[in-house]
């Protein structure tokens, strides 16, 4: 059969597959042989093979687990905890401080851990009761957390940037000098989100009652929210400014932060062997599930590309743009969007990256441009229903009040938010490109 067809079928199995309920994993190694031996015969094995000893002998891999160590450490000893207390006092009199306090915390677990599962599960348990006590509308409440959350897939050191640097075949430093512009800007604008209802609608925001705020101690508290603040933003920029500075690599940067995660805990007098087994099983569950994923989705795209699915698709995007850059653009980016109903962003990277970089470089698009709109744009699947992982993390500890609705209905508002970064990112370039340019100077 042609590579038309069998491109074609390519995709329908695919998607039926994860429309049936199979895992992606299963679905993407299941579909590689299959449209593999249909396409090439025994060299499919060959191809499959190649692929996965390549990911198999790709150390940068090895940041990813620790990164995640780094996150789930600060989770299980209760620094994060600590910290969005004595947040939420200093910013609670605020219409909607609650709500800031929420960000503000998701915006530095992001700078931690790279992954949303465990933020929207930790401001779920931390913030989430809180402002339902405080009488927080439930779909505003419900949509900070689980925006929040989304910002750890998109502030370095993120597990998507890695993900997409070694897909893509750029450089990880670049990435992560890139996206941190972006992510920032996004905090900022769910605050600004925030604060602005919250002002003009009190009821759905209200601040924290006045008998909590009078339990403030002003001789002590200045200092306890800064031994509570200064340790985990130290050691954020100490492991970003070791790596952006080129002072070491993101493996190096990722083991140094893991051991200095775990120093910072006994210094805080926050560690204990409990926290630390806690800690390492998560991050070896999370890890793993993503690093089997990968070597799948590997085995399909090293199939998919060896037939010509990536010429094919590449002929037809160009064919149905008649050559428009910005057509083409915004096929790449509905088509990623619309995935995002279906598949998980860790697949939708996996499978569209090899065949969208390849485009992006006929269009003479900076790669590192084009790689922050994806990876925005996979931001949004964390919340666009149906499938919306950030809901269904903040579903399994959301008190029994929250309906399912609840959630749905307070992620639009962010969606819209994500979009607007999104825009204001292909229509300004330099919010993305101007600090890596920086630091290659």
């Amino acid at each position: 059969m042609s590579p038309q067809v069998m491109t074609i079928l390519s995709f329908v199995g695919l998607i039926a597959g994860i429309l049936i309920g199979m895992p992606v994993s299963t679905v993407l190694m299941s579909i590689g042989v299959i449209i593999g031996f249909a396409a090439l015969g025994p060299l499919s094995l060959d191809l499959m093979v190649r692929g996965v000893f390549a990911v198999m002998a790709n150390d940068t891999l090895v940041a990813l687990p620790l990164f995640v160590f780094m996150g789930c450490m600060l989770q299980s000893s209760g620094i994060a905890d600590r910290l969005f207390h004595n947040l939420r006092l200093a910013l609670g009199s605020l219409r909607g401080g609650l709500g800031i306090v929420t960000i503000l915390i998701s915006t530095i677990l992001a700078a931690t851990t790279g992954i949303v599962g465990t933020a929207v599960i930790m401001m779920g348990v931390l913030a989430l009761p809180k402002m339902l006590e405080t009488k927080y509308s439930k779909p505003l409440a419900a949509g900070i957390v689980c925006a929040g959350g989304t910002l750890g897939i998109l502030i370095p050191p993120s597990i998507m940037l890695i993900l997409y640097g070694l897909s893509a075949g750029v450089s990880i430093v670049s990435l992560f000098a890139a996206a941190l512009v972006p992510g920032l800007m996004l905090a900022v604008l769910y605050m600004l989100y925030i604060a602005i209802v919250c002002y003009l609608r009190p009821e759905l925001g209200p601040p924290c009652c006045e008998e909590e705020r009078a339990l403030i101690n002003p001789a002590t508290f200045a200092s306890e929210l800064v031994i509570s603040l200064v340790p985990p933003l130290a050691l954020i920029l100490g492991v970003l400014g070791a790596i952006l500075l080129g002072i070491a690599t993101p493996t190096e940067a990722a083991g140094l932060g893991a051991l200095a995660t775990v120093l910072l805990c006994v210094a805080m007098r926050k560690f204990t062997w409990i926290a630390l087994r806690d800690a390492a099983k998560q991050a070896a569950q999370v890890s793993s599930t993503i690093l089997w994923l990968m070597v799948c989705a590997q085995m399909f795209t090293s199939v998919f590309l060896g037939m010509g699915g990536g010429e094919v698709i590449k002929d037809w995007i160009l064919a149905i743009a008649g050559g428009n850059p910005t057509i083409v653009l915004f096929i790449m980016m509905v088509s990623i969007f619309l995935l995002g109903q279906i598949v998980c962003w860790t697949g939708i990277l996996l499978i569209t990256v090899p065949i969208f970089t390849p485009i992006a470089i006929t269009m003479g698009w900076d790669p590192i441009w084009f790689g922050m709109l994806v990876c925005v744009n996979l931001q949004i699947s964390f919340l666009s229903p149906p499938f919306a992982y950030a809901i269904f993390y903040l579903k399994q500890v959301a008190p029994p009040e929250l309906q399912l609705q609840d959630l749905y209905r307070g992620v639009w508002p962010f969606i819209g938010l994500q979009v607007v970064g999104l825009l204001l990112i292909a229509l300004f370039p330099e919010l993305a490109l101007w600090l890596p340019r920086l630091l290659l100077r």
